[in-house]
């Protein structure tokens, strides 16, 4: 077989954390080059598809258990399949960036964590703070990269899963390779009942991937499809002292016929070969997601209003986004000297019409009516255009055994363009009212590692490195049709910190401290009685974040993480009701608690009993700004116990938030000052095969 870059897969299969012992596992998201992960400059985790399915982790919110400061929230104004990853202690939408395959996944709008399927992956890359040059201005604080085995390298596996609040999984990966053609095909279909009343999702996932040798590379073609359909469940109003005790627990003011529907289409192709010893790799990739929402939210003063007086109000809505991401790089790599240059374009286009309206519904949502039977006050048009486009180089030197130097700079490119337009009653509106906003400015990073002590497979290291971003502010197509374009987020950071192995590979850990300063931070706000997004000023966010992994023997680990974060306002100030201004400087954000940990125990033989124990702790946060309403902290469990055959076979018994913790996790983007809490406690039954 030619010489392909299927390198990428080899590696992948390298870097599994639970394959670790006796190697050093290998890093490519920060460079787009595979990189020691021990001496790379930048503050990591890996985790393995092996590990995470000997956890039975299938989701994102399991799968990054064992990542240092890594909250993955499940529950968003997106629907009840998705989930919020708060990192560096920011909770934000899209302050992160979500990578699988090597392309953005959600494009330059938002990560699509709600299509997003974890059945089956080779690997999970987590760089913590942003990739500047090699993905520019989409990502902030963190990269999550998923990683999928190179087609025709997918092993064969099976799983059926049924368990309480009317869950249940099927899903298979096979490979379908004939003649030189490597291909690979992931199926699944999920559904998901929820605690919270009348709330549920189905969705169906294919991944299709085919390779083969092409001249002198390698060609690659992905096609990824998503059917999803959720009926979304309500966020939990606060008042001036907490949760409000007016809105029961679990309740939903949604219209009875709620819905929060995507459905997703993506296609990769990429070729990678070799040109005069150099590595040429380009890939382009399309994707176009729809949309249908019906949803509703109570007004602050809901409690208040009198029977039959209208006291929330809600939108029926179509979204199509439209996202096309093309990357090309040079990359060579040898003892001394690794480079990559390179060019990308992020290009979006999404339009949003909504319908408003209107009602009134009883705090436990008893006689929520159907949003078809509603007087509809206004219709809302929006449209958006957005370009992220950048060139880059990025080089790794080592001038002696122990120093490593890594250093890259990226010229971006961003326009954003949209119009917005409204009416009264069901009529099309005119998106008459335009907005453009063009940023041109270079970011990069510089960063340095020294191994301290080497020998044999033991290593430590330290490193240091610091990073220049921006990121052009979030769109959440809300039901209003305000064209405005807020700042560009920016933000700088330093990060310095210890990497070590040990005990022949069997120990891992890294200890790391950041400082991240933010300017123009986007929030939710509410603007003229309209939820709507805002820039909020400076910030700084700093801490410390530790994480181990100690391999007992080749069957039993334990890991464990912590995280103490610092997350305040520097310099912001709100109008007030009365027209009098206030400062929040020194308040903490809200949403983002001081500490964070986690701890996980598996034994995993190929054979006999399996068990796993997930054990995550959340500090206390405020819900305001104001920093007036505080809830405490709260810790949740996961185990699974099960038995593995000779013949590859698995049976299981898991459950979720055992603790059956509700507490409020995000805030609503659209209902103001309102916040979606944890699911209640699930069990769970699971028939699996691997050959």
């Amino acid at each position: 077989m030619r010489p392909k870059i299927a390198w990428l897969s080899a590696l992948a299969a390298a870097a599994s954390a639970s394959s670790a012992i006796a190697r050093e596992p290998i890093i490519i998201t920060a460079t787009h080059m595979p990189e020691p992960e021990l001496t790379i400059p930048i503050a990591d985790t890996l985790i393995s598809g092996q590990d995470a399915r000997d956890r039975g982790a299938i989701d994102l919110r399991t799968a990054l258990s064992a990542a240092a400061g890594v909250e993955v929230l499940p529950g968003s104004d997106q629907g009840p399949a998705s989930s919020i990853v708060a990192m560096q202690g920011l909770t934000e939408l899209d302050a992160y960036l979500l990578v699988v395959d090597g392309v953005p996944y959600g494009g330059s709008f938002n990560p699509a964590t709600s299509t997003l399927d974890l059945f089956d992956f080779d690997r999970i890359e987590v760089v913590r703070g942003a990739a500047p040059v090699t993905f520019g201005a989409t990502s902030f604080v963190g990269v999550i990269h998923v990683i999928h085995a190179d087609a025709g390298a997918q092993p064969m596996r099976g799983l059926i899963q049924i368990g309480t609040r009317d869950s249940g999984l099927a899903a298979f990966a096979t490979n379908l390779s004939t003649g030189p053609i490597g291909q690979s095909l992931l199926a699944s279909f999920e559904h998901r009942g929820f605690s919270q009343h009348r709330s549920h999702f189905s969705r169906a996932h294919l991944l299709y991937r085919a390779a083969t040798d092409l001249g002198a590379g390698r060609l690659h073609f992905d096609l990824d499809g998503t059917i999803l359909k959720q009926a979304p469940y309500s966020p939990h109003p606060v008042n001036e002292t907490g949760l409000s005790d007016a809105f029961p627990l679990d309740a939903n003011a949604n219209p009875r016929d709620a819905a929060a529907d995507r459905n997703r289409i993506q296609a990769n192709l990429g070729y990678d070969t070799k040109v005069g010893g150099l590595n040429w790799s380009t890939i382009v990739s399309a994707a176009s997601t729809w949309s249908s929402n019906v949803r509703g939210f109570l007004r602050d003063d809901f409690d208040l209003s009198p029977p039959g007086e209208s006291n929330a109000d809600g939108f029926r809505q179509r979204v199509k986004t439209t996202d096309f991401y093309f990357d090309t790089h040079l990359s060579r790599e040898s003892t001394l000297f690794d480079w990559v240059v390179g060019a990308d374009w992020l290009y979006g286009r999404g339009r949003q019409r909504s319908a408003n309206f209107e009602y009134f519904v009883v705090p436990n949502g008893s006689n929520a009516p159907s949003s078809t039977n509603l007087h509809i006050d206004e219709t809302t048009l929006l449209n958006d255009r957005r370009s992220f486009g950048g060139i880059y180089a990025q080089g790794m030197l080592r001038p002696t055994s122990a120093l490593t130097l890594l250093g890259g700079i990226r010229l971006n490119r961003t326009v954003e363009h949209r119009c917005g337009g409204e009416a009264e009653g069901w009529v099309t509106p005119d998106a008459d009212e335009c907005q453009v906003r063009r940023k041109t400015r270079p970011a990069g990073s510089v960063g340095a590692s020294y191994a301290l002590w080497r020998s044999a497979n033991s290593v430590i290291v330290a490193f240091a490195d610091y990073r220049n971003t921006y990121k052009p502010a979030a769109i959440d197509f809300g039901p209003e049709a305000e064209p405005d374009i807020l700042k560009p987020e920016m933000a700088e950071t330093w990060d310095a910190g210890l990497k070590a192995q040990a005990l022949g590979g069997r120990l891992h850990a890294e200890a790391s401290y950041f400082d991240t300063r933010f300017q123009n931070l986007v929030i939710p706000e509410d603007i003229g009685g309209l939820p709507a997004l805002a820039n909020s000023g400076k910030q700084r966010f700093s801490g410390v974040e530790i994480e181990a992994r100690w391999s007992a023997s080749d069957d039993l680990w334990l890991s464990a993480s912590y995280a103490h974060h610092i997350s305040r306002f520097t310099n912001f100030e709100i109008l007030l009701d009365d027209g009098s201004v206030e400062q929040l400087a020194g308040n903490r954000l809200q949403l983002s608690p001081k500490d964070v940990a986690s701890a996980i125990l598996t034994y995993a033989p190929k054979i006999g009993l399996q068990a796993s124990a997930t054990l995550r702790f959340v500090g206390g946060r405020f819900l305001d700004r104001e920093n007036t309403i505080k809830v405490g902290a709260y810790a949740t469990l996961d185990a699974r116990v099960g038995w593995k055959t000779k013949r590859s076979w698995g049976i299981f018994v898991e459950g979720q938030n055992l603790t059956n913790r509700r507490d409020p996790v995000t805030e609503s983007e659209l209902g103001e000052g309102q916040y979606y809490r944890l699911p209640g406690r699930r069990i769970l039954a699971t028939l699996s095969y691997e050959y």
